[in-house]
């Protein structure tokens, strides 16, 4: 096999190769800040593996924390990639083009932060094997283990596939590490054929993402349902977890986004019609957010059980009211304000909506945990959770690994898939007009215009 020889053409894309290839001193400023960040939750880890789980603010009804909240959120938010990115393919919405690598990327990142985090909980982390040694197929613990394992695995294959093209542009311009671009490149020669198993791959892999998605999130949401936990005992925590998932997801991405755009100063390629399309999205995901809850609360009020009535009064009026309204108030009344009208839907504002939406659903997810563990069934003396300097050190390190992982990610691929957008320039608007054209009636046939027929 030949050495492609080493070019650098100037195109119309070169913006999206300069992170790659010029690295100025604000990525290394930034990196060491997230890097440091990321140490002391590392440290703070090694000392509570070091003096046990009595450095966390769990204790005894509240047995979970900022653990198992971290952990429902971070596995929510990757839904904001591969999904959507799938969803989006499939729709063939041609708006999709310089969005689907950041969602594919998300989820990749945030899938590998979020499923550690039982195994944070665990105090031991050599008793995840038992669930491999002993697990039992009843339990949605072992069910849980396998389809964040599927989706991790699916959601990277689907994140590296459309990758191959851009990283051989990178080989054969020349850019640094080569030996990494050479052997991720897999000799692709962008022939009529190797473009066809390309296409077949991701086709077949966007239909079998989709399930997958979906069914990690209910999953999920089955570790609560089916205990007999006040608050968690509920049919509807599938559908909730899920929509849930994708609202956080998609106020996560636009963040993403928005940030990226200043950042690497992509305007050029995300444009305000990219985020007035997810804003809309976002709102709709938003209302089904607020019905869900709804739905869920009233029939929790209306079964009159003892017990479910404690866990909902100490949301709305006791102790954990604030949250609980703070949590209504930027998940739904601050969305449907500011979305709802194409004045207020400007950049400026999706990113303060999406970000306020992305604090509210954490939450959420912390007004599900916490409440039904500190109102138990038994007579047990009441504990108010706080977390210690331990649980928010280990948060503070994950999220800075998370935008860590994104930085390194952009230092050494492109951040908006460049073949798809030149597929896009070449290929798409005819097809777009043939589509647009096969949903139109047919025409009048000849002969029955003569004889004065439809």
């Amino acid at each position: 096999m030949s050495e492609p020889t080493p070019t650098a053409p100037v195109g119309l894309d070169e913006d999206l190769y300069r992170p790659i290839e010029q690295t100025g001193r604000g990525f290394y400023s930034m990196a060491a800040f997230f890097l440091a960040v990321f140490a002391f939750g590392v440290y703070q880890y090694i000392r509570q593996l070091r003096f046990g789980l009595g450095v966390t603010g769990m204790n005894q009804p509240v047995t979970w924390g900022f653990y198992i909240i971290n952990f429902v959120f971070f596995i929510g938010i990757s839904h904001a990639g591969t999904l959507i990115s799938a969803i989006l393919r499939l729709t063939q919405a041609e708006w999709r083009r310089p969005i689907t690598r950041m969602a594919e990327v998300i989820t990749a990142i945030v899938l590998a932060i979020g499923g550690l985090h039982p195994i944070i909980d665990l105090g031991r982390p050599d008793r995840l094997l038992n669930v491999f040694k002993w697990g039992r197929l009843q339990s949605p613990l072992l069910w849980d283990v396998m389809s964040i394992t599927a989706y991790f695995a699916a959601s990277t294959v689907y994140l590296y596939l459309p990758l191959i093209p851009d990283i051989a542009r990178l080989r054969d311009r020349g850019t640094r590490p080569q030996w990494l671009y050479r052997f991720l490149s897999w000799n692709w020669q962008d022939t009529p054929q190797q473009r066809k198993v390309l296409h077949n791959a991701m086709n077949l892999l966007m239909i079998l993402v989709i399930p997958v998605a979906v069914s990690v999130h209910t999953v999920i949401s089955y570790i609560f349902a089916m205990t007999l936990e006040a608050g968690w005992h509920s049919t509807i925590f599938g559908p909730y977890f899920v929509a849930g998932a994708i609202f956080s997801g998609i106020a996560a991405l636009m963040v993403v986004m928005i940030v990226f755009r200043k950042v690497y100063h992509l305007e050029r390629y995300l444009k305000p019609i990219h985020f007035s399309n997810l804003a809309k999205l976002l709102l709709v995901m938003s209302i089904v957010w607020f019905y869900l809850t709804f739905s869920e609360y009233l029939t929790g009020f209306f079964g009159n059980e003892p017990a479910e009535l404690d866990v909902l009064m100490t949301k709305i009026s006791g102790p954990y009211a604030f949250p609980f309204w703070l949590m209504v108030f930027v998940n739904f009344v601050v969305p449907v304000a500011l979305l709802s009208r194409k004045k207020t839907r400007s950049i400026p504002v999706i990113l303060f909506v999406s970000v306020g939406i992305v604090v509210g659903m954490w939450i959420e997810r912390l007004i599900i945990v916490v409440p039904s563990l500190a109102v138990p069934y038994v007579e047990f003396p009441q504990h108010a959770y706080w977390p210690s300097i331990a649980e928010i050190g280990i948060f503070a390190g994950a999220i800075a690994a998370f935008c860590l992982g994104f930085m390194v990610f952009a230092k050494f691929f492109p951040l908006i898939c460049i073949w798809e957008i030149e597929e896009g320039r070449s290929e798409a608007l005819e097809e777009s007009v043939e589509r647009f054209r096969s949903y139109l009636p047919d025409p009048p046939r000849e002969d029955a215009l003569k004889e004065g027929r439809p």
